[in-house]
């Protein structure tokens, strides 16, 4: 689709349709006209309109409370390294599972990349974003023309610690499902794993 009406114009731009309007009355972006008279919007013309006002994302992601240290040292880390580039950046963080999909953060920023609102994403290390569904999120970012940088330090990572605590959630809700979340059985289990992964 190269040509958008005004309503999917705006919702590209993330603007109102009267917004459109006035900045095509003020030259900023064009318009062509259908045979019927109605102002259609050429995509290409738009997204390099938008590309000055493109953000800079940095995602951040621990899986539990008491890894918010390690959540502060990646927010340091992002900040840093895209003050260093230059580049106007705000950073999104979450506190979950990489197992989970439905993180607010994940999903503002994926809304912010399908609305080609992301220049680029800056990852500490690729496991922040998701456990096992990152190269999704990835492919996403190829299609809507968004860069990812992971920077990939590995003392930023706490890959066995988020790894033990993403298999102890799996099993939880398992042993949920067959037993109940109330059931004693399911909260011996629940307790056993507990223990079993401070040992890790």
């Amino acid at each position: 689709m190269s040509s958008l009406t005004p309503q999917e114009a705006a919702t590209l731009l993330g603007v109102t349709v009267r917004t459109l309007h006035r900045w095509e009355l003020d030259g900023k972006i064009k318009s062509t006209r259908t045979a019927g008279g109605h102002r259609r919007y050429d995509i290409a013309d738009l997204i390099s309109n938008k590309s000055d006002t493109q953000l800079t994302v940095g995602y951040a992601r621990v899986s539990s409370h008491d890894q918010k240290e390690d959540l502060t040292r990646q927010v340091i880390v992002l900040e840093s390294y895209c003050a260093k580039h230059g580049w106007g950046f705000e950073v999104i963080q979450d506190l979950g599972s990489g197992m989970n999909y439905k993180k607010k953060g994940l999903i503002r920023l994926i809304k912010l990349i399908t609305s080609y609102q992301v220049e680029r994403l800056v990852l500490t290390h690729k496991d922040r974003l998701l456990r096992f569904g990152s190269d999704l999120i990835f492919t996403l970012c190829e299609q809507f023309g968004t860069e990812v940088i992971i920077i990939n330090r590995s003392d930023d990572s706490t890959f066995e610690e988020d790894l033990a605590s993403d298999v102890l959630e799996i099993i939880t809700v398992f042993s949920a499902r067959l037993y109940g979340s109330r059931s004693h059985k399911n909260k011996k289990i629940v307790e056993e794993l507990k223990e079993v992964a401070k040992q890790l």
